[in-house]
């Protein structure tokens, strides 16, 4: 397959985690990937190569966002798919929450959804295709205390996924939701596994693949759109 026919994902949040498993995934699957997070170009999982770019910035500034957008169309020509994963999560009680705290978060969390994509959709009218999945969480639906900001970044992410799909589906650009229990990542290392495992029904915490597999799902599923996957081991249902 020629390169500009070779499908192309934009990655954020790509150096660990659930960033990381959906760009392995991608390029087992012969996908070409731009990959970035503020550090990626140290990663000892992803290597530059053919098929896979790798870009160091912040993704929550637009300079980020223009930088990996431009660099996806010199080196592939094409976008096919925008995961927004870039997340971070600050346990704390809501008076603790600093200035500092609430702007790293809604940058990470909500500047980064934002830059992103509005950068990539204008290639992909071009292309009249495309698909857009951003990571939100399920405690944006199951509220836990000492997490106010992960509530307040991460809610909005459904509602505003239903809205761009409805604004560009004559486009045929399609925009979905992902929304992770606790997942077995760095982010939990430090976790205590019985309790986290308690906190979904099916008892058990959630693993990469789990939502690699949600993501996989949606990107092959072409008549979903303004959809929201729950992948919480049965959070969402209530606890």
């Amino acid at each position: 397959m020629d390169q500009a026919e070779t499908p192309t994902a934009i990655v954020t949040g790509a150096s660990s985690g659930i960033g990381l498993g959906v760009t392995q995934a991608l390029l087992e699957r012969g996908w070409q990937v731009v990959a970035t997070s503020r550090a990626i170009r140290t990663s000892k999982e992803l290597k530059p190569a053919s098929n896979l770019v790798l870009i160091d910035g912040d993704a929550g500034k637009k300079e980020t966002a223009v930088k990996v957008v431009e660099t996806a169309i010199k080196h592939f020509g094409r976008i096919d798919l925008l995961v927004n994963n870039a997340g971070i999560y600050v346990p704390k009680a809501f008076t603790d929450y600093t200035e500092e705290d609430y702007n790293l978060v809604m940058n990470t969390n909500v500047a980064s959804f934002f830059y992103m994509t509005q950068q990539v959709i204008p290639q992909m009218k071009k292309q009249d295709a495309g698909h857009v999945v951003d990571i939100s969480a399920v405690i944006a639906d199951q509220p836990s205390s000492g997490a106010v900001l992960a509530v307040l970044s991460k809610s909005p992410m459904p509602a505003v996924s239903k809205a761009l799909a409805l604004e560009y589906a004559a486009n045929n650009i399609r925009f979905n939701t992902v929304s992770p229990g606790v997942v077995d990542t760095p982010m939990h290392a430090g976790g205590n596994r019985e309790a986290m495992a308690k906190f979904h029904p099916l008892n058990r915490v959630g693993e990469v693949s789990d939502i690699v597999d949600a993501i996989l799902y949606l990107q092959n599923a072409t008549f979903v759109t303004g959809e929201n996957i729950h992948v919480d081991g049965g959070v969402h249902a209530g606890r």
